[in-house]
């Protein structure tokens, strides 16, 4: 598989995967213009979309791309998402023809009520669930369910590909450091994301396994954050009272 984070809106990133021969899947594309403008660049075809959430920065290409090309458009039952032709939920399983690709679908609600995140062929295309080194911010879930669909994720395979739809991780560093400044993984993380961004790359996709050691939304029953935890004035036994304070010291945190 060849792969591609198309940069689109003001930091998003429409994952486009294809195979040897240009058959072409994408996923979230909330802009269709750069997704043209990537296909028509390599000489790819486009055969189905894959959708996570019904935010308009992850959906609003996908009328006029439908409008262009014959896909498969793979959505959960939630009515926002439009148009669409493949209704998936948690615990599905699919494949694509072309590109061959099989795909289990993990509900993971707490952005939103119906996210769902696709995981196959090596990749976690997790939306705006997952990000690198942080996660996203709960416009219509808890925090209960926010770090159990997080907690979905224990059991992939440590060197997946975590294809998140936003480029944050710079300043998800920064609030990372306020929690762990001591994480020897997450200083590392800190330096080789500067220079990437300094090159004009991006920091995504990053590996599951480097997510564990730096992400503290992933890293709730650490000692380290039970102890950030602790002195912020939050029961440190309770790990979903620890996620919540990462959560809300997060969405207020400016450095």
């Amino acid at each position: 598989m060849h792969w591609v984070p198309v940069a689109a809106l003001s930091d998003n990133y429409i994952w486009l995967v294809a195979d040897d021969e240009g058959n072409a899947f994408v996923v979230d594309p909330g802009e269709a213009a750069p997704v043209e403008a990537a296909l028509a660049e390599r000489g790819w075809r486009l055969t189905a979309i894959l959708l996570t959430h019904h935010h308009n920065d992850h959906v609003g290409g996908v009328s006029e791309l439908v409008s262009r090309h014959d896909v498969e458009v793979y959505a959960s039952a939630d009515p926002r998402i439009q148009p669409k032709n493949q209704i998936v939920g948690d615990g599905d399983t699919f494949t694509l023809d072309a590109p061959r690709a099989s795909f289990k679908v993990i509900g993971v609600p707490g952005h939103t009520s119906s996210h769902i995140a696709y995981y196959g062929e090596g990749f976690l295309f997790c939306g705006d669930t997952l990000f690198s080194v942080g996660c996203g911010r709960l416009f219509e879930g808890t925090p209960e369910q926010m770090l159990a669909s997080l907690d979905r994720f224990a059991d992939l395979p440590p060197d997946t590909l975590v294809c998140c739809a936003h480029e944050y991780t710079t300043s998800n560093i920064r609030f990372a450091l306020s929690v762990e400044p001591d994480n020897d993984a997450l200083l590392r993380r800190r330096d080789e994301v500067a220079e990437l961004r300094a090159a004009g790359a991006p920091s995504v996709p990053s590996r599951l396994a480097d997510e564990y050691a730096t992400n503290p939304f992933l890293r709730v029953d650490s000692p380290s954050v039970a102890q950030w935890a602790d002195l912020q004035g939050h029961d440190q036994a309770a790990r979903i009272a620890r996620f919540a304070a990462l959560r809300k010291a997060k969405d207020t945190f400016a450095a």
